[in-house]
């Protein structure tokens, strides 16, 4: 009997889908209705809406740092690159101002394509380095981390940069569509894109074989090279994203933000069950996931718990689920 004829117990199956797609989900459940019965502010309208807001900004990070994962990479810069949008952004907004005062959207979309260019040229170092030079991920990003963070902070002297067009922050950074912050919407759109890629498009298709056996994926005439540079880039564009919402959101550019969200992007990939060693991972986990993360830090917050503590917690937390994944990998393989 070969080993294509080998299939798992029922049982075992069962076991597999409700450990993919049933238990992040009960979790997330029993977690909300826990807070709303014993933190009665849990459940106010700012409160959710605050979730609703934090969320998104992991979300669209996180959906990055999984495409990468899935690759068999990693990527450490994207805390940088969300900053370096944002005081990219932020400073051309402010130039094109001054030299075209009455042209808004031509003022926006030079910012945004700005703080887009600052994301795509961190990931295409990232990417060329990783594919061509073969320079390990973790070295390559770790290095773009603190190019990042230094240029955003020798741009600005560390001093936010403001006066961006009132529509940028308070019609969109601020604004509410539907009674849902707009950055829900940007979220949920950058979601179905990334589901989109993962189930229908060719890339999606190639990414997984690259990340499950990137040997095999070469043999078979896949451009392991250009895809994982387009790995890179996408999650590079990402992390700017991110940064582009987050400076409308508070309304000027800073170098000094994000300060976790590097950390908080891997934890909710890996909670999300999406493999350290490549092939493995659905954006749609990573979304539950990163509301997981943001309601078990709301919930941290409201009951006043020292923000020192709560680092440490989310520490944890990336141990524990990157234990159990290793655990539920050798029981697979027994099995």
């Amino acid at each position: 009997m070969s080993s294509l004829d080998v299939h798992p117990a029922p049982s075992h199956r069962l076991y597999r889908a409700y450990a993919r797609f049933g238990f992040l989900p009960t979790v997330l459940v029993i977690l909300v209705v826990a807070l709303a019965l014993f933190v009665p502010r849990f459940l106010t309208v700012q409160n959710i809406f605050n979730v609703l807001r934090s969320s998104a900004y992991l979300v669209i990070l996180s959906a990055g740092q999984m495409t990468v994962l899935i690759v068999g990479g990693f990527d450490l810069s994207v805390g940088a690159v969300v900053p370096l949008a944002s005081v990219v952004s932020a400073l051309v907004m402010v130039w094109a101002k001054g030299v075209a005062p009455d042209q808004t959207a031509i003022i926006v979309l030079l910012g945004v394509l700005a703080g887009i260019g600052s994301g795509l040229a961190v990931g295409l170092i990232n990417g060329l380095s990783v594919a061509f030079l073969k320079v390990s991920p973790f070295i390559v990003t770790l290095g773009s981390l603190s190019i990042a963070t230094g240029v955003a902070l020798l741009l600005t002297n560390g001093i936010p940069v403001y006066g961006m067009p009132q529509a940028y922050v308070n019609g969109f950074g601020r604004g509410l569509w539907l009674q849902l912050p707009t950055a829900v919407y940007l979220a949920a759109l950058i979601v179905a894109l990334v589901w989109f890629i993962q189930n229908f498009t060719r890339m999606g298709r190639y990414l997984y074989a690259i990340g499950g056996n990137l040997q095999a994926a070469t043999v078979s005439g896949v451009r392991t090279r250009t895809y994982l540079v387009l790995a890179y880039l996408f999650c590079s564009v990402l992390a700017a994203v991110s940064g582009l919402a987050l400076t409308a959101q508070i309304g000027s550019g800073q170098a000094v933000i994000s300060a976790q969200l590097t950390l908080e992007s891997i934890a909710a990939a890996v909670i999300a069950g999406v493999s350290l060693k490549g092939g493995v991972g659905r954006v749609e986990m990573v979304t539950l996931a990163a509301f997981f993360l943001l309601i078990l830090t709301d919930a941290m917050d409201l009951l006043k718990i020292d923000p020192r503590i709560q680092t440490i917690f989310l520490g944890c937390i990336v141990v524990l689920a990157v234990a159990l994944d290793e655990v539920a990998k050798r029981r697979a393989s027994v099995d």
